[in-house]
């Protein structure tokens, strides 16, 4: 998986797991909900940037189409869940919220390591 792609999951899980933390300020600290606000809008931009990477990653790069349709996934999800969290519907919300981040953290283990580079060292 080219490394644009695991910066991309990785800022998108980090964004996923302090979304759920700013939403417990937002019941303890008066700007709690400007805190979630932001770090919802910021886990879709995330998000967004995320399927476009995938796509040119895809394209121009030269690289497998498989990381689109997850991706794509992943933002109308977190599309639905900001729609979800302005009309306050707790009940579907927060459920959601879960799943996405299950979501991104399986994708998240699908990141495969580098693959070391074939280099001898000679012994002095």
């Amino acid at each position: 998986m080219p490394t644009p792609l695991r910066v991309a999951i990785a800022v998108q899980t980090l964004a996923v797991f302090l979304t759920p933390i700013s939403a417990g300020l937002l019941l303890t600290v008066p700007s709690g909900h400007t805190l979630h606000s932001a770090t919802a809008y910021t886990l879709f931009v995330v998000a967004t940037l995320h399927v476009l990477i995938a796509i040119l990653v895809w394209r121009p790069g030269g690289g497998s189409a498989k990381p689109i349709l997850p991706a794509a996934v992943f933002l109308g999800l977190t599309l639905v869940q900001v729609f979800l969290g302005i009309a306050h519907a707790t009940a579907v919300h927060v459920p959601l919220g879960v799943l996405l981040f299950g979501f991104s953290l399986v994708q998240l283990t699908r990141i495969r390591p580098l693959p070391r580079e074939a280099t001898v060292t000679a012994a002095p």
